[in-house]
């Protein structure tokens, strides 16, 4: 059974890729391949290269093809001269691919050009983008403290949840406090990967880093509720 990988806000190209980018304007639109069915959570996502957010895109297509489906207007479309071309490249990446495999084309149009480091984004999350990232790195919570994390993002707002768990946003305070919780075992995470030197968890902690569990963010929390 093939995996599904849910994309959020972030996408991360290559350095190489992101002259395509530039070169497309305001308004344009562009593509992506990925490997695998990746199902986009929201619209409108930044894209990272380099340490760096360089643009706002929304992304306006999904389109699923096994790799023997793509062609040479699909190789063109992102950049590349035919279809051998693309697969010798999407193979420097993900390795072998067999006729079989399953490729998502990702349709961009962007909506603006950023030149912000990752710690500006990462100030901008809310308790409920603290909510998600928590449960999706299954940091170690009470089960009821994942039962209502879990509860805050289908919510979506803390005096909603609030009033529903307890009947007055009086008592957000509590809902608050796991969030902070969860923010600091997050950022506890990443300090903790960040140490280590083994490669095979370089991209874990790029992940949680570009996902925004630094900077100023428990500040922003409060602000927030």
């Amino acid at each position: 059974m093939t995996k599904i990988i849910y994309l959020g806000r972030h996408l991360m190209l290559r350095s190489s890729y992101v002259k395509k980018i530039m070169e497309c304007g305001v308004g344009g639109t562009t593509r992506t391949i990925r490997l695998g069915i990746v199902k986009p959570k929201f619209r409108e996502i930044f894209i990272h290269s380099g340490g760096k957010v360089v643009a706002k895109a929304e992304i306006v297509r999904t389109i699923y093809k096994k790799v023997s489906e793509l062609t040479d207007e699909d190789a063109r479309l992102d950049g590349f001269a035919n279809k051998r071309e693309l697969i010798r490249e999407l193979e420097k990446i993900y390795g072998k691919l067999r006729p079989s495999t399953p490729v998502t084309i990702l349709e961009l149009r962007i909506v603006e050009y950023l030149d912000l480091s990752d710690e500006d984004v990462n100030a901008k999350l809310s308790p409920v983008e603290i909510a998600r990232l928590a449960l999706y790195y299954n940091v170690p919570l009470s089960e009821e403290e994942r039962k209502i994390l879990k509860q805050l993002t289908e919510v979506g707002s803390l005096r909603k949840l609030a009033i529903k768990l307890y009947g007055t946003i009086e008592k957000r305070w509590i809902i608050r406090k796991i969030v902070r919780k969860a923010l600091k075992l997050l950022q506890e995470l990443q300090a903790q990967t960040s140490k280590l030197s083994n490669p095979s968890l370089s991209n874990k902690t790029s992940e949680i880093g570009e996902k925004a569990l630094v900077h100023n963010t428990d500040r922003k929390v409060q602000s927030q509720m």
